[in-house]
């Protein structure tokens, strides 16, 4: 195994930000780009769209309503719709001046064809994984594909798959997810990341998480030891920010954590090959037991198993020989606490 790819879901939460410091947006926007790389995470991710391009203006609410009380999609998106083409080109830059890959999930087609030239590949969104006429669209731009299949039958995923692919994507990764914000640990489910690796043996998988972090960062970690090639979480400059998207979000010190252990999971986890490491062959050798000697024994004497106990250091005849010890004649006076060794027998 190898580090995952660790996504930073900023999504629209800089809007917030900037409010609560009155800063510009764009300037907050900044400030997460900066953040996520300090933080240790690969990517920083974005959303692009327009409210009027994404849902009907009654569509309900299906977020917690008591953390986030818009009532309907259309009135919060549209509090999260000004930047445009510029605005990301030049968070883009400023990612690239900071090193972490430039990520923003597209919501419409004017969006998917700008991001081409600024993103290394398109994450699309769980709600956009029966839209395949979107997916064939941003398929056959040739980049690869991060697909999200929270709320999706297997039938489904299987239906994005191939339309991702026929279209001429060169590469797709699934990202088990649970659509629900925030998702409560008994729903979490991270052993559909194994059952996804034996359905899907030739493509990547990750993990899209919404639940709440914990404090040592299990979920991820576990993600990782299941399989999890790529990881995306939400990520907040301040979770007690009002907003649909702070609450369950990490934030640097949570991603930072995270970071750290997978860092220790790749040292721990080994080969898996059964064999005595470089570290353990001096404690082998001193904390296994030899035949040693219970009294003093006269050159002649023939062994008997009173004379016999097993004790440390493990430097001399083994115990599993005792019975061939048993019977044969010092070859030179010992004395008792002796480690026996062949030449003395």
């Amino acid at each position: 195994m190898s580090k995952p790819y660790l996504i930073a879901e900023v999504g629209v939460n800089f809007y917030d930000t900037a409010k609560a410091l009155n800063i510009p947006p764009l300037e907050a926007a900044k400030l997460y780009i900066s953040k996520v790389k300090e933080s240790g995470a690969d990517a920083v991710k974005f959303q692009s769209y327009k409210a009027d391009t994404i849902v009907s203006k009654n569509s309900p609410a299906y977020w917690d309503l008591t953390k986030e009380p818009t009532t309907t999609q259309h009135a919060l998106f549209m509090k999260f719709d000004s930047f445009s083409r510029t605005d990301y080109e030049e968070l883009a830059r400023y990612a690239n001046e900071c090193k972490v890959d430039f990520l923003s999930t597209p919501f419409d087609y004017e969006s998917a064809d700008f991001l081409c030239d600024l993103v290394p590949y398109y994450k699309i969104s769980s709600s956009d994984l029966t839209n395949l006429p979107f997916i064939k669209h941003i398929a056959k731009k040739g980049k690869p594909i991060f697909q999200s299949i929270g709320a999706a039958y297997l039938s489904e995923v299987d239906e994005a798959l191939r339309a991702a692919l026929d279209a001429g994507c060169p590469e797709v990764a699934l990202l088990h997810c649970v659509l629900s914000y925030p998702c409560k640990f008994k729903d979490a489910n991270l052993n559909e990341i194994r059952n996804l690796k034996r359905i899907y043996p030739n493509i990547k998988i990750g993990y899209s998480d919404h639940t709440l972090p914990d404090p040592s960062m299990t979920v991820l970690s576990t993600a990782y030891l299941f399989g999890a090639e790529i990881i995306e979480k939400h990520f907040t400059l301040d979770k007690t920010l009002p907003g649909n998207d702070h609450y369950h979000a990490g934030d640097p010190v949570d991603f930072a954590k995270a970071v750290e252990n997978f860092k220790l999971i790749n040292k721990i986890i080994g080969s898996g090959e059964r064999k005595v490491q470089e570290c353990e062959l001096i404690p082998r050798r001193e904390a296994r037991r030899s035949l040693v000697l219970t009294r003093d024994i006269k050159a002649g004497e023939i062994l008997t198993a009173s004379d016999l106990m097993a004790k440390r250091p493990g430097t001399g005849i083994p115990p599993k020989d005792i019975d061939i010890v048993i019977g044969r004649k010092a070859g030179t006076d010992l004395s008792e606490d002796t480690v026996l060794t062949w030449d003395m027998v």
